[in-house]
């Protein structure tokens, strides 16, 4: 069961305002067989496919219990951006490595490039490939 499914079945079993609600009941305000939903929700309880009186008001902490840890498994990636400011310093691919990879002109086998940099010297590349194109149809 996917984390989408479940909110729609726990808004729907939330949103009823019967007291007992089987899953006849809710196939008829949902449009869907008992059977499918009967299939779906057996993820919390088993024995709900082989019992049509069960009620699934008894679903609603289950669900959401479901539905918080799907949230809290979903991290946000942080995303590095390089914007023109972050590469005035350099003028181009060959200062980029004179400023970071060399100390007094030697080169730092050592010097290691953070995601950030990475970028930045992604995008001096790529603007020195668009100048060597613009060159080339002159």
């Amino acid at each position: 069961m996917n984390k989408t499914t479940a909110k729609k079945y726990l808004s729907a079993i939330e949103g009823s305002k019967k007291k007992y609600l089987t899953c006849e009941n809710l196939s008829v305000s949902m449009g869907i067989y008992p059977e499918v939903i009967a299939e779906q929700l057996s993820f919390f309880e088993p024995m709900l496919a082989m019992d049509p009186s069960f009620d699934l008001k008894e679903l609603i902490p289950a669900i959401s219990k479901y539905i918080e840890e799907e949230d809290s498994k979903r991290e946000k990636k942080e995303v590095i951006r390089v914007t023109k400011k972050d590469l005035g310093g350099y003028k181009s691919v060959a200062d980029f490595l004179y400023k970071k990879m060399t100390i007094n002109g030697l080169v730092d086998r050592s010097a290691s490039l953070t995601e950030a940099d990475l970028k930045a010297l992604k995008k001096l590349v790529q603007a020195e490939l668009d100048a060597i194109k613009a060159n080339k149809k002159k």
